[in-house]
């Protein structure tokens, strides 16, 4: 890894010490302070003139401030020659801010894309976006790894005997039959209505669950509120058990809590895009780090980022794979 520069922001350290440590190399020290009226400083303290740079920051509680580390460390990496900087944000949580579905409503994903590139970005790197036009919003490249494949290596190695997997919504539904083509699984999706934040309403299940052990599959967790629904739905439908999966588990406010009295939960398995609560044991915490520091190789080679996940697109599934929704 000759002429790259890794640097960290507070966000998620022990993410990017693994990234480092499958690279052969270590993070780059960088100062982070803080002046008396509140504004932040970054200071790299490593050389990066003409050299690669890769930023590790998740946009993750306190989200502001990880926001602005990340600005303030690409601004000072273009301030310093750096030849390419690439902003490594493993959870773009702006990415639910992408449409208008409200008279004089802000759009946070574009807006934070543009402070971004106005930043200096040159390359974006991240992981399973909550809706895949968000990478319209940005003016450099985007790479947009995917969880599925480290997940479905996962549950091939359980009892995958009568299973489903159910997707929580139509929309992830799409992600859902990748999911259920990998695993060899019929698939079936909730029809949910959001009420607020944290409260939803499932109104029907399109596929058949009744009698099977489902894999519900959601692309990030924040407060539970849909989880729980589905379960709730999923009982009613007369499924035996439930086991959650998830690319970005943020459980905020009383998710763990709620998540852990659902009695009708077997376990919950997330990846590490995000720092995983402590105290649970029935979380299972897959590392999506390796993935990470492949695609960093891949693209400081100059070599294909989407050929990593050749056997995960749809494109390239197996054709005895089962037909799923869409």
């Amino acid at each position: 890894m000759k002429d790259i520069v890794i640097f960290s922001g507070s966000a998620h350290q022990t993410f990017a010490n693994q990234i480092c440590e499958h690279l052969g190399t270590r993070v780059s020290p960088v100062r982070l302070s803080r002046f008396s009226n509140d504004c932040l400083q970054a200071q790299l303290l490593t050389n990066v003139r003409q050299r690669d740079v890769y930023i590790i920051q998740p946009l993750v509680p306190r989200t502001q401030e990880h926001l602005m580390e990340l600005l303030l460390m690409i601004d000072a990496a273009r301030g310093a020659s750096a030849a390419q900087i690439t902003a490594v944000i493993p959870h773009y949580s702006y990415a639910r801010s992408d449409k208008k579905d409200a008279s004089r409503i802000s759009l946070g994903g574009r807006l934070v894309a543009d402070l971004l590139v106005t930043a200096g970005v040159s390359r974006v790197l991240t992981m399973q976006l909550h809706s895949p036009q968000v990478q319209g919003f940005f003016s450099c490249p985007v790479d947009q790894l995917t969880a599925l494949g480290v997940l479905a290596d996962h549950f091939r190695a359980t009892d995958l005997s009568n299973g489903v997997v159910v997707s929580p919504d139509l929309g992830n539904a799409k992600n859902a039959t990748q999911f259920a083509r990998l695993l060899g699984l019929p698939v079936a999706a909730g029809s949910k209505r959001r009420l607020a934040d944290d409260r939803v309403v499932v109104d029907s299940i399109v596929g058949d669950v009744t009698g099977r052990h489902a894999i519900v599959l959601d692309d990030e967790i924040a407060t539970g509120g849909s989880i729980l629904e589905i379960t709730q739905r999923l009982r009613d439908f007369g499924v035996l058990s439930v086991t959650v999966a998830c690319t970005h588990g943020l459980f905020a406010g009383r998710a763990v809590e709620r998540l852990r009295a659902n009695d009708f939960i077997d376990n919950v398995v997330a990846t590490d895009t995000v720092p995983p609560p402590t105290g649970w044991p029935e979380l299972t915490t897959i590392s999506v780090a390796p993935l990470f520091a492949e695609a960093i190789g891949r693209i400081h080679q100059g070599r294909s980022v989407s050929k990593l996940f050749q056997g995960v697109d749809p494109v390239y599934a197996p054709p005895t794979a089962p037909a799923g929704l869409f």
